[in-house]
């Protein structure tokens, strides 16, 4: 079960998480969950170009070891990367040591002062830690928007209507360079850039 839209009383629950940028510009901020990947990533920074878009990219260290190349890629075309764990744990279904030490060794491979829990889901205690870390005291960037492009019952046209329906300037909008959104992305996301475009936004990395 799953949100498309953030409900308004969410975020009080974790007020130190980052969930939209309020601004009244144009602007809003694309983020990519799992990668890289060595197929979907290189066709979401294709399509960024095409537009002039910049996105921020919450990277799996497993992934990052894996794939060094491709992580440069997204750095040298002027994106934002940040910690997504190294094995993409769940926050609640975690130890919390265990959880903290796998951002640790996550960020020794992801230069990054942004952290985004695997499924939206950790604690107040592991939040706590995180902020209070003299080695971490990452920003933690939540959402409100998902594309759902995980969603296997969904298909990529779908996905792009959550995003146009429910953006708005400073919005922060999830998807996901991973094989398994890959067919839903693929569609998606071409859709959002167009659509948005035309409309006059910019795309910006999340500050």
């Amino acid at each position: 079960m799953y949100l498309i839209k953030t409900p308004f009383w969410l975020p009080a629950f974790y007020p130190k998480c980052t969930w939209n940028i309020p601004t009244k510009e144009k602007v809003i901020y694309l983020s990519f969950d799992d990668g890289p990947h060595p197929e979907a990533t290189p066709f979401v920074l294709a399509q960024l170009k095409k537009y002039n878009a910049r996105a921020t990219f919450f990277c799996i260290g497993n992934n990052v070891l894996k794939h060094p190349n491709i992580f440069e890629s997204i750095l040298q075309a002027g994106h934002r990367v940040g910690n997504h764990t190294y094995d993409h744990l769940n926050g609640w279904k975690t130890e919390t040591n265990l959880y903290i030490q796998n951002i640790k060794d996550a960020a020794t491979l992801i230069d990054s002062d942004l952290f985004r829990p695997p499924y939206g889901r950790i604690t107040k205690r592991q939040i706590r830690i995180i902020k209070a870390s003299s080695e971490l005291r990452h920003q933690i960037v939540m959402w409100d928007v998902l594309s759902a492009d995980f969603d296997l019952k969904l298909n990529g046209e779908d996905c792009a209507r959550n995003v146009i329906k429910h953006t708005k300037p400073g919005s922060i909008i999830v998807f996901h360079d991973s094989q398994k959104a890959w067919d839903r992305m693929s569609i998606a996301l071409p859709i959002v850039l167009a659509y948005f475009s035309k409309l006059g936004y910019r795309f910006e990395t999340i500050p």
